[in-house]
């Protein structure tokens, strides 16, 4: 009896466990399936967070503001003088 119970019980378990692996489609309000997003150079438009030099939709000066801020921005070898090792 008690064998019994401890299989229905696993059996239980097991489905409950399988039931949370499914993954239903992702939808917005109006039905539609999700836009992805547009390539990181293309902006949001005017902000008063944008680099300056930055030309919004201009893939060029965004990899050049790339380039500058690895190298001056968040490099703290360049930014206190020291060598790199």
């Amino acid at each position: 009896m008690m064998r019994r119970f401890s299989l229905i019980a696993l059996a239980f378990a097991g489905l409950l466990g399988l039931t949370a692996c499914g993954q239903q489609a992702q939808e917005n309000a109006t039905g539609q399936a999700i836009k992805s997003d547009g390539a990181p150079y293309t902006g949001v438009g005017q902000s008063q967070y944008a680099q300056g030099g930055w030309t919004a939709g201009d893939k060029g000066s965004w990899e050049q503001q790339l380039k500058s801020r690895a190298q001056y921005g968040q490099n703290d070898y360049q930014r206190i003088g020291a060598q790199q090792p």
